[in-house]
């Protein structure tokens, strides 16, 4: 069959097809170029039929071209990934495929160019998402390690502050210390939040009652040169979060909204039900198709530029001047949208302002009434006589919560090791009341712990305390039912208010 009776008995079928494709000799003239490629690069087949592929298809990339030619002489190409280029100039990534034909003994080639910018902007997403999960990791383990450093940092200090008299200039040195300590304890919260290892206390809300509640202190966060407008849905469907975590996500973006308009502009917070299709999925890492409750904060500053959103999310990372930021906002963003089962996306162009769009779950759970907490302890060091079983692996934080606990009038019984701790429940003859334990151990866990003192001490009470949630008894940052966790760092006041909520309430 002639070449060109070919390509006249597969035109249809070619012409239907929704990827671009070509049928070329081995000179490289054209002899089919469907609608789909005309779409693709620009070219119509009446200006390409029986005329040489343009070389300006290969963008003047001479890789390209040999490809090309190398396919017109027979040679077969699978997902063979380059850049073409449209009539226009634009370059488009596309991925090539081809095999060689026959026809009155002459050789052609069919092939067929795919647009992958799709592929290449999931596969993107899909790096950056798996490098965020890295370094969330390091993140939480630093914040972990950090934590129990500062909790002796802090404890310690304040046992000076009260042996020092105040007239003393030593004084001075030991509250700079505890100012830092409490400085980097700030950060370490803001790591926890971004590595997704913070507990959370979510309940079914809508987020126009969170803009609400916040939109006083919104308005004198942003200055009188700032214009704060809302676009909120009458009718927002709920969603499963922690509202003064939702609030923080408010407030850090509308912060960072504040900065990019530093002559002014405006700030708008929209609310919306959308329901996201398998198309935006497919185009989304992380997205499933489903109900949502979008939140939107857009502004009407300098924009950011494809460089900086690459790196947006990712903790210290900032673009303020030195002693501005530390780059943890927009970081803690992300840990909370993501411990919240959301998905967050930025759009901007430099000059253009930018908008920030959350998804959260939709969800048809009925509303929840906020439970009051109990009465809190009377503020200060509340003191005890009670026998306390102490197990931390860290020797530092081991020490001065031995020590703490004895200058608060208990008796306590100090173990370095899981193994060690139930030693000392087993052999000790007199009651121990409560066992105040890490969760993170090694060898042990502190709930495995604890459930093996119960077996030979049923009556013992249980306080345990971590530098960051662990599923021992944290699950999805949700804090198991009937468990009481101190977060590293605390406090000697702290310490006594949870030891003795525990010993008088549990």
């Amino acid at each position: 069959m002639e070449l060109h009776e070919l390509s006249t008995k597969f035109s249809s079928v070619l012409h239907a097809l929704p990827v671009a494709a070509y049928l070329v000799d081995a000179n490289g003239t054209v002899h089919m170029w469907n609608k789909a490629a005309e779409d693709l690069l620009g070219w119509t087949e009446q200006e390409l039929i029986m005329n040489a592929l343009p070389h300006a298809i290969a963008g003047g990339s001479t890789e390209v071209w040999n490809v090309f030619e190398a396919s017109f002489r027979g040679r077969s190409l699978k997902n063979y990934r380059c850049s073409c280029a449209r009539i226009d100039g634009a370059v488009v990534p596309v991925s090539i495929s081809s095999g060689p034909i026959k026809s009155s003994g002459y050789p052609a080639v069919l092939g067929v160019i795919t647009d992958v910018s799709d592929n290449l902007r999931l596969e993107e997403q899909l790096l950056q998402s798996q490098k965020m999960e890295a370094i969330g990791r390091l993140a939480g383990g630093i914040a972990h390690d950090f934590n129990n450093l500062l909790t002796a940092i802090a404890g310690y200090s304040k046992m000076l502050l009260e042996e020092l008299d105040p007239g003393m200039h030593a004084r001075h040195y030991a509250e700079q210390v505890l100012k830092s300590a409490d400085h980097a304890s700030s950060l370490t919260k803001q790591l926890l939040a971004f590595s997704r290892r913070q507990i959370m206390q979510p309940r079914v809300i809508t987020l126009n009652g969170v803009v609400a509640d916040i939109a006083k202190l919104l308005k004198r966060l942003i200055g009188a040169d700032i214009e704060l407008h809302t676009c909120l849905s009458p009718d927002p469907g709920s969603v499963k979060a922690d509202p003064s975590q939702i609030e923080q996500v408010i407030m850090n973006l509308v912060v960072n909204s504040r900065d990019a308009m530093p002559d002014g502009g405006r700030i708008t917070i929209e609310t919306g039900n959308v329901v996201l299709d398998e198309a935006y999925g497919r185009t989304h890492v992380g997205v499933a198709a489903g109900p949502y409750v979008m939140l939107a904060i857009s502004d009407t500053g300098h924009g950011i530029s494809e460089e900086v959103k690459a790196h947006l999310f990712e903790p210290f990372f900032t673009t303020k001047d030195r002693g501005k930021g530390t780059g943890l906002g927009l970081s803690t963003v992300y840990g909370i949208v993501r411990q919240s089962g959301g998905v967050i996306w930025v759009y901007s162009e430099v000059g253009q302002g930018t908008t920030f769009k959350i998804f959260f779950p939709r969800t048809d759970e009925p509303w929840q009434r906020t439970e009051r907490g109990r009465p809190s302890v009377e503020e200060g060091i509340a003191t005890g006589e009670e026998t306390i079983l102490l197990a931390e692996d860290e020797a530092v934080v081991r020490q001065w919560v031995a020590e703490a606990l004895t200058k608060q009038g208990y008796d306590v019984i100090a173990a370095s090791s899981p193994a060690e701790a139930i030693e000392l429940a087993q052999r000790y003859d007199k009651p121990i009341h409560l066992l105040l334990t890490d969760v993170v151990m090694p060898g042990m866990s502190g709930r495995e712990l604890a459930s093996r003192i119960r077996a030979v001490r049923s009556d013992i009470r249980v306080l345990y305390m971590s530098g960051y949630t662990e599923n021992a008894v944290v699950h999805h940052g949700i804090l198991d039912p009937n468990v009481v966790l101190l977060q590293k760092p605390f406090g000697e006041e702290m310490l006594s208010r949870k030891i003795r909520d525990v010993l008088e309430h549990s």
